[in-house]
């Protein structure tokens, strides 16, 4: 390891020491499922609240907890029993470009999946093999199977990403990331066992892409899937058991601190 490369790591590994702790949480979307202790409630909070991760992070927590009154605190039991007319609720509910319909489909989705399936992991996990380097597969699977029905509304294909539209995918591999790592922290909840923290790839929003380049761990001109990839390679030079551990220490670096 070179010089360059050590005191980068030495950089890294103390903001991720700065951030990665039960502090972060409150000002964060991952605040949103922390409020549960059932596992399916927390999946399901998580994703909802990952999905409407883009804008100021107090707008996001703000909706996702309007639509956690809407499911009257309780979204495990709401999708596994409510009935169509319950949905009418949620005509009005929306989040920048996330409208009605997105809301009326995902609520489709989880209902159909819960009553079927234990634990939303089954959805990611089912796509990916142990020998699966990252979750590339597991995200190209869910996306096909989240929209697997003719009336599935083609707008709503935008709030789910997939690699195979060369997406970042950054709102879904947050909300993996805080199913699958686990450490003594706390802020991740590592409730999910059948996708290795290795496999994770980095969620890349502007904050953290910006510390990235400056940092020397992203070429790639583009901002898209390949970058994703390039960096999250990159971060396992450092701990290739758990790259994304660095998204604390990008993001804090340039959201909550000025460097």
């Amino acid at each position: 390891m070179s010089s360059n490369t050590h005191s980068l790591q030495i950089l890294l590994d103390r903001a991720v020491t700065q951030y990665n702790r039960p502090d972060f949480i409150a000002d964060d979307p991952i605040s949103i499922p922390h409020r549960f202790a059932k596992l399916q409630d927390r999946e399901i909070m998580a994703f909802w609240a990952a999905t409407l991760a883009w804008g100021q992070r107090k707008t996001i927590i703000q909706s996702a907890n309007r639509l956690s009154e809407l499911m009257d605190h309780a979204p495990y039991d709401f999708m596994l029993n409510h009935v169509e007319q319950d949905r009418a609720r949620f005509e009005s509910f929306k989040h920048r470009t996330f409208q009605a319909t997105d809301t009326l489909w995902f609520l489709e989705f989880f209902q159909t999946f819960y009553r079927k399936n234990e634990s939303l992991e089954t959805a990611f996990s089912r796509h990916l093999r142990p020998q699966d380097p990252t979750i590339e597969n597991a995200l190209r699977g869910f996306h096909d199977d989240f929209f697997d029905h003719p009336y599935a509304p083609e707008r709503t294909r935008k709030h789910v990403a997939t690699p195979a539209r060369g997406s970042t995918c950054k709102r879904l591999n947050m909300f993996l990331r805080w199913m699958v790592r686990q450490d003594a922290a706390g802020v991740d909840f590592g409730v999910w066992k059948n996708i290795r923290p290795a496999q994770l790839l980095i969620p890349l929003d502007v904050h953290v892409e910006r510390v990235a380049r400056r940092l020397g761990l992203l070429q790639r001109e583009q901002t898209d899937w390949k970058s994703v990839l390039e960096l999250t390679e990159n971060l396992r030079a450092f701990d290739a058991t758990d790259p994304v551990k660095y998204d604390f220490a990008l993001f804090g670096i340039g959201v909550l601190r000025t460097t």
